[in-house]
């Protein structure tokens, strides 16, 4: 066993043999738009997600499924699934069966499995201050679904992000590939939001952060969709979270907060970069076309584990 979940890392790894490391995630969750293929593409990008953030390549993956049993959901069932499988091809891993149960409250998600050479797992722990904290998508995905399913935007409004969110992060995990030994830890951003994956990092690594709002990508709308109130429980959650581990600048406001503990679906890599590193990594991430390559802040010497959010 190489990593487990005492680390809080995105996927468990189990070594296999002196150059061979078996990566496996597990991710599922109830529809967050409206259009069943574009949910089952987010939701497969959201678990082969996982395995890049360890350094893996993804190499197979099972469905698991909760869903109603009669005739017309049955037939939306299939949208899901097709949408789940044609990003699988992207990513290059085969869909070899799964799991489903009857339910009333429709979910979908997939075991996704990975491989990678046992010396270049990424983890959490390998941040060391003077690094710098690299982003490879825009942050607002949970305002904007929770916008979405209280009417307040429309689909096609939506459409930007839900292309986004159905983006592999596999051009990103290339980028990082090339980087090598450059690359000290790295982790996506998904539910916990950008500080609640950001702490996992700083737990592991024994290290502080200092976060630049005005550095980080933020989808259209998504300021003024968290004044009009549109923010979901999780994210609430995350900002009483974030409080224990936090320290905020006087000129950073309420609205700053829950968009740094959006709960995400789908994010993009955290990559965490040795300083000389740095400028290598953004111009091969915007080369290979990520929806984002912004250098958000640094890693600082912090015993108390610490991160600093300034303007």
């Amino acid at each position: 066993m190489l990593v487990d979940l005492a680390t809080r890392d995105d996927a468990a790894v189990f070594q296999l043999s002196e150059d061979r490391a078996i990566v496996a995630t597990v991710d599922f969750f109830t529809p967050i738009v409206d259009d069943p293929r574009a949910f089952g593409a987010i939701a497969a990008a959201n678990a082969f997600s996982d395995l890049y953030a360890m350094g893996a390549r993804p190499l197979l993956a099972l469905n698991l499924v909760g869903w109603p049993r009669n005739p017309e959901m049955l037939e939306i069932l299939g949208e899901v699934l097709a949408g789940g499988s044609e990003v699988a091809r992207r990513a290059g891993a085969l869909v070899l069966g799964g799991h489903s149960i009857d339910d009333p409250e429709p979910k979908f998600g997939m075991v996704a499995i990975g491989e990678v050479h046992p010396d270049r797992v990424i983890t959490n722990r390998g941040a060391r201050p003077g690094d710098k904290l690299v982003l490879t998508k825009p942050i607002g995905t949970g305002i904007l679904s929770t916008a979405l399913k209280r009417d307040a935007i429309s689909e096609a409004e939506m459409a930007p992000a839900m292309a986004v969110m159905a983006t592999l992060n596999a051009a990103a995990a290339r980028a990082v590939e090339e980087i090598g030994d450059g690359v000290h830890a790295m982790t996506d951003v998904t539910g916990f939001g950008l500080l609640g994956h950001l702490r996992h990092i700083l737990e592991g690594s024994g290290v502080g952060a200092r976060i630049s709002i005005s550095k980080v990508p933020i989808f259209d709308r998504v300021r003024d969709l968290i004044e009009a109130g549109m923010v979901p429980g999780g994210t609430s959650r995350n900002v009483e979270s974030a409080q224990e581990f936090t320290e905020w600048a006087d000129d950073v406001g309420e609205s700053d907060r829950i968009l740094l503990s959006d709960a995400q679906t789908s994010g993009g890599l955290l990559i965490v970069v040795a300083n000389d590193a740095a400028d290598a990594l953004v111009q091969l991430l915007e080369r290979l076309g990520t929806p984002a390559a912004a250098v958000i802040g640094e890693v600082i010497d912090s015993p108390q584990r610490r991160a600093q959010i300034e303007r």
